[in-house]
C-alpha cells in the first residue's frame, strides 16, 4: 500500500448516536423550509463526527427541500441565496477533513424514455452539484447514481444512459459517480458504460453478490473500478452486511379483517443493522495494496461505524491498521471483556 492518509470509513445521512440530530429540514411546503436550516443542522452533525472521528458523510438529498419541484418556484433560489452558508460549511467540512457526498434518490433515472423524467432526475443533479460547487468541495466529493432501469431492452437502456451522459451539464458530469446494483444493472454493465463514457464507478460489495450474470471475480473486477478513478482522486466503495434474521411480515387473513404475522426468510438484498467484521476483513486483505474510502451502508449507520471500529482492531489488526484504528488490547483484557458480556 502506498504511503498516504489513512482509509475513512463513513457514514448515511442519519445519525443514530444523538437522535436530536437532524439531517435537512423536513418541514412541508407549507411550512417554508429552507437550505439555511438544513445547513444549520449540518453544521452540526459536522461537529459530531469530528468529535467521533467519523471523516466521511452523505448527505441528505433532501438538504435542499422542493429546490427543483416544478411547481414551486418560491423554492427555486434557495442554494444562490445560501452561497455565503455553503461556502462556510464547505471550508469547515475541509478543515475537520470529512469527505461529503451526495445520493440523489432513486426517482433520479438518465436512461429513462420518457424525457420529462430525464429533465427533472438532470435538474435534481444539477441543483446538488451546484451545492458541492458553492461549498468548494473537491473532485471527491460526487453525486452517486444507479444506471436506472431496463424499460424491456437492457442493452436499450445502457445505450441510452450513455447518449444522455454526454448531454448532461459540466459541472453534473464533474461529479457524477455510477454504482452496480442489486437487480438490473451489474458490474459488467456498469463498466461498459465507463468505457463508453469515462464516468467513474462506485463498487457497492453487497450489490456485486447479489447481481454477477457474467461471474466476475471480485478483486479484480474491483481493482477495475478503482482505475476508473483519474491519479490523484481516491475512490470510494459501498460496503453492507446481507441481513440473516428471519423476518415478520403482516398478512392478512383470507375472508376475514384480521391480520397475522409470520416468519418468513431474509431477502439478501437487505442491509444487516452492522458489518459483519469477518467478511470486511477478508474483501478488504484480497486488495492489500489499495487505497479507498468506504462508505457504510448498514442500518445502523454511526452505530455500525463504531463497532466496526472496534471490532477490526481485535478480529483483523492488519485492515484495521489501514484505517488508523490501534491495535487492540491485550489478549487478557479481551478474555475480560468476553466474560463480563456474558
Amino acid at each position: 500500500m502506498t504511503s498516504q492518509a489513512p482509509m475513512r470509513l463513513g457514514v448515511p445521512v442519519k445519525i443514530l448516536a444523538d437522535p436530536s440530530l437532524k439531517s435537512n429540514d423536513a418541514r412541508r411546503w407549507q411550512s417554508g423550509p429552507h437550505l439555511r436550516v438544513s445547513l444549520e443542522y449540518l453544521d452540526a452533525i459536522l461537529d459530531h463526527l469530528a468529535r467521533r472521528d467519523i471523516r466521511m458523510y452523505r448527505m441528505s438529498s433532501d438538504l435542499a427541500p422542493y429546490a427543483t419541484h416544478p411547481d414551486m418556484p418560491q423554492f427555486h433560489s434557495m442554494v444562490r441565496e445560501c452561497a455565503p452558508e455553503l461556502a462556510a460549511i464547505g471550508a469547515k467540512a475541509r478543515r475537520l477533513g470529512i469527505r461529503l457526498s451526495f445520493h440523489p434518490s432513486q426517482f433520479v433515472v438518465i436512461n429513462s424514455p420518457d424525457p420529462e423524467l430525464v429533465r427533472k432526475s438532470v435538474a435534481d443533479l444539477t441543483s446538488q452539484a451546484e451545492m458541492l460547487d458553492r461549498m468548494e468541495q473537491g473532485p471527491e466529493a460526487v453525486l452517486i447514481i444507479h444506471t436506472g432501469g431496463h424499460y424491456g431492452d437492457r442493452q436499450a437502456a445502457l445505450e441510452r444512459w450513455a447518449r444522455n451522459w454526454e448531454d448532461l451539464p459540466e459541472p453534473v458530469r464533474r461529479r457524477l459517480v455510477l454504482e452496480n446494483d442489486d437487480l438490473r444493472f451489474d458490474a459488467a454493465d456498469v463498466l461498459w458504460l465507463h468505457e463508453r463514457t469515462g464516468v467513474r464507478l462506485i463498487f457497492d460489495h453487497q450489490h456485486f453478490w447479489c447481481l454477477n450474470r457474467q461471474g466476475l471475480e471480485v478483486a479484480s473486477t474491483f481493482r477495475r473500478f478503482l482505475a476508473s478513478w483519474p491519479e490523484g482522486q481516491r475512490p470510494k466503495m459501498h460496503f453492507s452486511s446481507p441481513r440473516t434474521e428471519m423476518r415478520e411480515v403482516k398478512r392478512p387473513v383470507p375472508g376475514t379483517k384480521r391480520t397475522e404475522t409470520k416468519l418468513i426468510p431474509p431477502v439478501w438484498t437487505g442491509h444487516a443493522d452492522f458489518i459483519n467484521p469477518f467478511e470486511f476483513a477478508t474483501f478488504l486483505r484480497e486488495v492489500p495494496e489499495a487505497v479507498f474510502d468506504v462508505m457504510l451502508e448498514a442500518k445502523a449507520k454511526d452505530l455500525a461505524l463504531e463497532r466496526l471500529r472496534a471490532d477490526l482492531p481485535r478480529y483483523a489488526p492488519d485492515v484495521g491498521l489501514r484505517f488508523g484504528f490501534a491495535p487492540a488490547a491485550t489478549e487478557e483484557a479481551l478474555e475480560e471483556e468476553a466474560e463480563a458480556a456474558e
